[in-house]
C-alpha cells in the first residue's frame, strides 16, 4: 500500500475508534427549593425561634448546591458537545473511508490504461494512429483519441479533487477531535467540582443532630414560604391568565407524571431527573425540542413577561440561569430541586426569578 493511501486508511480507522472513549453520562441541577403551598396565605406562616448557627448552615448549603448546579450545567454543556462533535467526526470517518475507495477505483482505471497501452508496445493512440493506412479508420481513430485525451484528463483531475477532499477530511477530523478532548477535560472538570460541593454539603448535614436538621428544614420552608407570599403578594397570579398550549400541556403532563423520582445531576430519566433534564424531556415528549441546559434555554429560547406565562412555559432561576422549573398554572411550578430531593411542587416564587421563556412560542 502506497504510503499516502495507507495514512488516510489509518487516519480513518483512528477517528472512529476516538468516538468509544466518549465519557458516560453523569446526572444539571437547582437550589434547593422547599415545597410550599403556592397559595398559602401570611396567617398560615409557619414559626421558628431564631437560630443565627443553623441560619449560617442553611446559606452555606444553599452556596454548595448551587455552586453544584452551576458545574452540573458546565458539564450537560460540555456533555451536549461531546455528541455533537462525536457526530461530526463519526460523518467525516464515513467520507474518508468512501473517498478511499473513491480513489482505490480511480487508480485502478488509470493502471488499467496503463496496462492497455504496454500491451500495444507502449505507443501512444496518436503515434499508433499516424500509423494506420487505413483512412477511415485514421478519422474513426482520430475521435476516439480525442475522446481518450479528455477521459484521461478528467480521470486525472478527478484523482487530485479526491486526494485534496481526503485531506481536507483529515484535517477536519483532527480538529474535531481536539474539540472533543478538550470538551472532556472541561467534563471532567465540572464532574470534579459537582462531587466536592455535593460531599462538602453531604458532609455538612450530617454534622448535624436529628433535632438540628429537623429545624434546618423548618427554616427551609419558612424562608420558601416566605419568598413565595412575597411573590403573590404583588399580585402577580392575578395578571397571569394564560392557557396552556396542546404541546404546553402535553409537557406538562409527563413533567408532572416524573413526581417522587429523585433528583440526580446530569441525568435526563428515565428514572431520575436533573432540573434541566426534567424540562428537556417534558418538552422533546411534547414534539417540541429545547436545549439541554438551563443556561441554553434561557439563551435560545424566546423570552415572556412572567405576566404572560401560561402551563408548560419555563422559569429560569438565579442571575446565572443555574435552575429551571416548568410553570404548571396557580403559581407553582414542578421541578426536580437538588441532590438528596425528588421531582416535586412548588411555589413559583420561591427563589429569584431571572425570567420567562416559551419552548412553543
Amino acid at each position: 500500500m502506497e504510503p499516502g493511501k495507507r495514512g488516510l486508511t489509518m487516519t480513518a480507522v483512528a477517528v472512529v475508534c476516538a468516538i468509544t472513549v466518549l465519557a458516560a453520562p453523569g446526572p444539571a441541577f437547582a437550589n434547593p427549593s422547599p415545597t410550599p403551598s403556592p397559595t398559602a396565605s401570611p396567617s398560615n406562616a409557619p414559626s421558628l425561634p431564631p437560630n443565627k448557627d443553623l441560619e449560617a448552615v442553611h446559606k452555606k448549603l444553599d452556596r454548595l448546591y448551587h455552586d453544584a448546579a452551576v458545574a452540573t450545567d458546565a458539564y450537560n454543556a460540555a456533555e451536549e458537545k461531546a455528541k455533537e462533535q462525536s457526530t461530526e467526526i463519526v460523518e467525516l470517518a464515513r467520507k474518508i473511508v468512501q473517498g478511499q475507495r473513491r480513489l482505490d477505483d480511480l487508480k485502478d482505471r488509470a493502471g488499467a490504461a496503463a496496462r492497455a497501452q504496454y500491451r500495444t508496445g507502449g505507443l501512444p493512440p496518436e503515434a499508433r494512429l499516424m500509423l494506420s493506412d487505413d483512412p477511415q479508420q485514421f478519422l474513426n481513430g482520430a475521435g476516439r483519441v480525442l475522446q481518450g485525451q479528455r477521459a484521461t484528463k478528467g480521470l486525472i483531475g478527478e484523482m487530485t479533487r479526491t486526494q485534496h477532499d481526503l485531506e481536507q477530511y483529515a484535517k477536519d477530523a483532527s480538529a474535531q477531535w481536539e474539540k472533543l478532548e478538550a470538551g472532556r477535560k472541561a467534563k471532567a472538570a465540572a464532574k470534579k467540582k459537582i462531587k466536592q460541593q455535593i460531599a462538602a454539603a453531604e458532609k455538612l448535614e450530617s454534622q448535624l443532630e436529628k433535632q438540628e436538621k429537623k429545624r434546618l428544614a423548618e427554616l427551609e420552608r419558612q424562608a420558601a414560604y416566605q419568598a413565595q407570599t412575597a411573590w403573590l403578594d404583588t399580585g402577580i397570579l392575578k395578571e397571569i391568565t394564560g392557557k396552556a398550549s396542546t404541546p404546553g400541556k402535553k409537557a406538562v403532563a409527563f413533567a408532572s407524571a416524573q413526581l417522587g423520582k429523585p433528583y440526580e445531576w446530569g441525568a435526563e430519566g428515565p428514572d431520575t431527573f436533573d432540573c434541566s433534564g426534567l424540562t428537556s424531556q417534558a418538552w422533546a415528549a411534547a414534539g417540541r425540542p429545547v436545549p439541554r441546559t438551563s443556561q441554553e434555554q434561557w439563551k435560545q429560547l424566546q423570552h415572556i413577561e412572567v405576566a404572560d406565562m401560561r402551563p408548560g412555559d419555563l422559569i429560569i432561576y438565579f442571575d446565572d440561569a443555574s435552575h429551571v422549573g416548568m410553570y404548571v398554572g396557580d403559581g407553582a411550578i414542578v421541578h426536580a430541586p437538588r441532590p438528596g430531593r425528588t421531582v416535586t411542587i412548588a411555589g413559583a416564587g420561591t427563589m429569584p426569578i431571572l425570567g420567562v421563556v416559551r419552548p412553543d412560542a
